[in-house]
């Protein structure tokens, strides 16, 4: 079955870079759709950016230029580049893969099927 495990997180002063990584395994093939979410204590999961099967790319507008979704289709991982990174980025981070599409548009979570465990961003 299809897993994904984060990791990356951790605690970072403002200004700063953090790479998270989202370890993918049980899919057939790398054509799903891969995505970021944020979310803060007490507050809803939020996406931060998407990734389409052929490597589209959008982000939400409080990360646009400072983040960027990468994914590696031989390594079956996704990536999230944060640079810039400043307190309003804090939460915890959640990988999550849907099925193949053209359209990197941010979709809702109740589009992907599958979701890692969450990796900490702490900003000081």
């Amino acid at each position: 079955h299809v897993q994904l495990v984060e990791s990356g997180g951790g605690s970072v002063q403002a200004g700063g870079s953090l790479r998270l990584t989202c370890t993918v395994s049980g899919y057939v093939d790398s054509n799903y759709c891969g995505g970021w979410f944020r979310q803060a204590p007490g507050k809803e999961r939020k996406a931060v950016t998407a990734i389409d099967s052929v490597g589209g790319s959008n982000y939400a507008d409080s990360v646009k230029g400072r983040f960027t979704i990468s994914k590696d289709g031989a390594k079956n991982t996704l990536y999230l580049q944060m640079n810039s990174i400043n307190p309003d980025d804090a939460g915890m981070y959640y990988c999550a893969t849907g099925p193949p599409r053209v359209g990197s548009w941010l979709s809702p979570t109740n589009w992907y099927n599958y979701w890692g465990q969450g990796t900490q961003v702490t900003v000081s």
